[in-house]
């Protein structure tokens, strides 16, 4: 077998970024966003607590696993899991440094 040669000897991990990349980054992004779709218009807020803006839906979101159903707790895990995964995204691209 073949060894492929580098072509960038001294970026290491930050090769070519090809277009079946860009669509699976993309692919992979629009599903996220269609799941957090799907949770949420499938899941059931507790009576007690019905949000009406972002805020809420936040301040409410610890009380969706009480009704032990799989969809509460998974549109549990999407909310607070999307913001950080923003975070360490806007990290990454911000915290190169340019040695």
């Amino acid at each position: 077998m073949k060894r492929r040669v580098n072509r960038f000897p001294t970026h290491h991990g930050y090769g070519e970024v090809k277009v079946s990349r860009y669509m699976a980054m993309y692919v992979a992004q629009l599903g996220w966003i269609v799941l957090g779709i799907y949770l949420n218009m499938t899941a059931f807020w507790p009576s007690t607590c019905t949000p009406d803006s972002l805020f809420k839906i936040y301040e409410c979101s610890m009380r969706l696993p009480e009704s032990g159903h799989w969809r509460e707790a998974a549109l549990l895990t999407w909310l607070w899991a999307t913001p950080i995964l923003i975070g360490l995204e806007i990290s990454r691209r911000l915290g190169h440094s340019e040695d």
